[in-house]
């Protein structure tokens, strides 16, 4: 094939290539909703947001392996097909947005019901994880002061220690010593926190099976399971 040629079938390739990530080109609803809902990320950017997360930083904390600029492309694009608007430096879903929570749950609920265990189990991210736990604790159980829990998963050379304080109702996650005197100590894996996380185990199971240690406050120790909360698509049993 000559240069030119070569050149040509270049051209035709990328042209049709750029015809497929236009879109599908169909009027059916399915079709016109898929271009929006169905990029890359944007699933987890709106679970993020419909999860109470409004700030740039708050969502790229959620969101650790995508890339800022991915991010912001992903923001616009949304503003854009008019599912998300901004006010100051929040990103606020419109009524068509939040219209798109019950999708999104049956999403999760679906990959809770049907994704193998052991693959979802192959995906451990800390920051995550850690993240999820801060805005699903449930303060309540906790006595009426600061409390500070230690996380410390000894397999990890990096992100090994994280920190979940809780004071006046709200918790704020530390990836550094916040320097308050550490009320409960817990010491597993992650792997081990994650199906707790996801209700695949629970607290006590680990515990009896020499899969965590908890050194502490008693009380807090033995409410862990009740202030800890569960991912929402935690699976049931």
């Amino acid at each position: 094939m000559d240069m030119q040629a070569s050149a040509k079938a270049v051209a035709a390739r990328k042209s049709a290539e750029d015809r497929e990530g236009g879109g599908y080109g169909q009027f059916c609803p399915v079709a016109m909703a898929a271009e929006i809902f169905c990029m890359r990320w944007t699933p987890l950017i709106l679970r993020e947001l419909l999860a109470g997360s409004r700030h740039f930083n708050d969502l790229k904390r959620g969101l650790p392996r995508i890339s800022p600029t991915l991010l912001s492309k992903r923001l616009k694009e949304l503003q854009q097909g008019g599912l998300l608007e901004t006010s100051g430096a929040q990103y606020i879903l419109t009524p068509a947005g939040e219209d798109l929570r019950n999708l999104v749950m049956s999403l999760g609920f679906w990959g809770a019901r049907w994704v193998d265990t052991q693959k979802s189990l192959k995906n451990l991210d800390p920051s995550l994880l850690m993240w999820d736990m801060r805005r699903n604790l449930n303060p309540t159980p906790l006595p009426p002061r600061r409390c500070v829990v230690q996380f410390t998963y000894p397999e990890l050379s990096n992100r090994r220690d994280w920190w979940l304080v809780i004071e006046r109702g709200n918790v704020d996650l530390c990836q550094t010593d916040p320097g308050f005197d550490v009320d409960l100590y817990v010491e597993t894996s992650l792997k081990s926190m994650t199906a707790i996380w996801m209700g695949i185990t629970n607290v006590a199971t680990e515990i009896a099976g020499g899969r965590m240690d908890l050194s502490g406050d008693k009380n807090i120790s033995r409410m862990m399971q009740s202030w800890l909360g569960l991912s929402p698509f935690a699976k049931a049993g």
